[in-house]
């Protein structure tokens, strides 16, 4: 990779390596964390080979690290017994009593997705929040499309089965 290019490819990718990485953390510190990292990372990988999609490579990075984030941050939440810290800041349209149904929602669905195998978290969030189709899965991950089709297959199961009795229960209390 030539050095000199490097700036021009952060400038043209950091907002959406910031985008992708804040869906998942919402919480600003930890989304700088996997900013740099990412491009470190990104850094490291060009200097070995090269790289024929920078967007494809920076959101596969930006969502690998972010997920390692939300596991670290589930296991200390787990650990310490403290909620999961999210930041987030739901919609100031919404009543107080969405707002709150909508941040907890966030929050499960953060945890459900951290405890995803990898492959199965990877595959889903590049599939559902950063828009890849199977192709671009399959050439991000290595893998095949049955491959990603499966991961996805079991992935949305699972977080359906994590999620149903949270979205259930809410529905009741009303």
């Amino acid at each position: 990779m030539n050095v000199e290019e490097w700036p021009l490819i952060v400038r043209q990718h950091s907002a959406l390596v910031w985008r992708t990485a804040y869906r998942l953390l919402a919480h600003p510190a930890d989304t700088a964390d996997c900013f740099q990292e990412t491009f470190v990372s990104a850094w490291e990988i060009a200097r070995r080979q090269e790289i024929k999609n920078w967007g494809g490579l920076l959101q596969r990075l930006a969502t690998v690290r972010a997920l390692d984030q939300l596991r670290r941050r589930c296991r200390e939440a787990k650990h310490v017994g403290g909620p999961l810290n999210g930041g987030e800041t739901p919609s100031a349209a919404a009543g107080p009593l969405a707002q709150v149904q909508s941040m907890e929602l966030a929050g499960q669905l953060r945890r459900a997705l951290a405890d995803l195998p990898k492959r199965q978290s990877q595959a889903y969030c590049l599939r559902h929040l950063n828009g890849f189709s199977y192709e671009q899965i399959a050439d991000e991950l290595q893998i095949s499309l049955a491959a990603v089709g499966v991961n996805l297959h079991r992935a949305s199961s699972r977080l359906r089965a994590a999620l149903t009795p949270i979205v259930t229960d809410g529905r009741d209390k009303r």
